[in-house]
């Protein structure tokens, strides 16, 4: 169950801070410059507040080796400072947690979405058993922050392409051991201290700008992208990517079969799709509006024609204009024309329907 998170964060009293809404309340969505904060991002500058996020601790000598039990993560020899994101799924593979944290040698902390603590807390607490192991909310303690990387160039034998000069932008970065460079990053920054840490870190950017970027890298975000039916194959969280949450050289743990499954035989039941939304209208997709073939006259069918997905997080972007991702079922062509809430719209592969590791090459 996810609880409507209280907090405020203290950087709303920065000029032109307009806040956000619903779970992302408490956090400004802008700035005064949506486009602004977007390209000030893309160029790897500033930082995003997070600070609605839930938080938590898990400390003791047994917390890696029992999280690797856990979860689809590899955890075991985690190394101090490496930055990682987990699942827990169902029996049958569905996703009901997900996080995103980070070791410092004596306690694993990690964020996950706002109100989502307790109930991972709950059933981590449900499988301690005998290990060796606390679990605490740090929520009240510690603030989530997120800076991007810089603009890099990488030159000769460090090259990912045929060209003298590659660009990498973005959390894109994070896969590169450049000398020098700073991956895109998640901070874990005292609550009481976010102010100061933000004169520090500015320019700062708002929830829109990074949900923006968020969905044009197709990074699906847990309770809005996904559902509880969601398997991790269907939205690309087994991709080799900085939020690639499944690691396939691990040994047993819950729902895995499912999850093998799938990425051996191909295949998904639904697959995560970037849409590409008409902007003659000035507004964008709910949440949850349904996804259906643009080709389809709806009288041809009785009046309505039938539903092919829904869409879950949308967004404009400073280059692309509205953007939104969807949950697809498999068997939709990828070429098709779709229409999501009276809007046309154009896919983007995201998670491939048929092959690999279902997930589209970096661009």
């Amino acid at each position: 169950m996810t609880t409507q998170p209280t907090r405020t964060s203290p950087l709303l009293d920065l000029p032109g801070a307009v806040a956000g809404e619903g779970i992302d309340a408490g956090v400004a969505a802008h700035y005064g410059s949506l486009y602004g904060e977007q390209r000030a991002l893309a160029a790897g500058e500033g930082f995003v507040d997070l600070s609605h996020r839930d938080v938590l601790r898990v400390a003791g000598p047994d917390r890696l080796t029992w999280l690797h039990s856990l979860t689809t993560q590899y955890f075991e020899g985690l190394q101090p400072g490496r930055w990682v994101s987990a699942l827990v799924l169902s029996p049958q593979g569905h996703v009901e947690h997900a996080f995103t944290g980070v070791d410092d040698g004596e306690a694993f902390t990690a964020h996950t979405e706002p109100g989502r603590a307790a109930a991972l807390i709950g059933f981590l607490e449900r499988m301690r058993f005998m290990m060796r192991v606390e679990i605490t909310d740090v929520t009240a303690d510690l603030a989530v922050a997120w800076r991007p990387a810089p603009v890099v160039e990488v030159r000769g034998a460090l090259a990912t392409s045929a060209a003298p000069v590659v660009e990498v932008r973005g959390a894109l970065a994070t896969s590169l051991e450049t000398p020098g460079a700073r991956p895109a990053r998640y901070d874990l920054v005292p609550r009481d201290q976010l102010s100061s840490y933000a004169a520090a870190a500015g320019p700062a950017a708002g929830l829109w700008a990074f949900e923006a970027l968020r969905i044009e890298r197709g990074e699906p975000r847990f309770g809005i992208d996904t559902d509880e039916r969601t398997i991790p194959n269907e939205v690309g969280w087994i991709a080799d990517r900085p939020w690639g949450a499944v690691h396939l050289d691990k040994g047993c743990y819950r729902g895995q079969e499912t999850v093998a499954r799938v990425h051996n035989l191909g295949k998904p039941p639904r697959r995560l799709t970037l849409l590409h939304l008409d902007g003659s209208e000035n507004r964008l997709p709910a949440p949850g509006a349904e996804v259906r073939d643009g080709r389809v006259a709806a009288e041809e069918r009785g009046g309505v024609s039938r539903p092919l997905g829904v869409v879950g997080s949308s967004a404009r972007h400073h280059e692309l204009g509205p953007i939104a991702l969807a949950l697809l079922k498999r068997n939709t062509e990828v070429s098709a024309p779709l229409v999501v809430d009276g809007l046309p719209a154009a896919q983007e592969v995201v998670v491939d329907p048929e092959v690999g590791l279902h997930f589209r090459p970096a661009r």
